[in-house]
């Protein structure tokens, strides 16, 4: 599904940037350049570590 390669691409994307892994801690929110709320990172989370079990699209 669509939800599982955006959520892979963006991870792809934030390693290329140097951005490494959005916690479900506050404090990634706090620092973050875009001003992502922790409710979006933790969805991103959740979505990549479905993705990475059940999409045919590999990390």
């Amino acid at each position: 599904p669509e939800a599982a390669r955006r959520a892979i691409s963006m991870v792809r994307k934030m390693d290329e940037l140097g951005f490494g892994n959005c916690t479900n801690h506050t404090e990634c929110e706090a620092v973050c350049p875009k001003e992502i709320k922790i409710i979006n990172i933790a969805r991103l989370n959740r979505e990549f570590i479905k993705a990475s079990f059940f999409s045919k699209e590999k990390y």
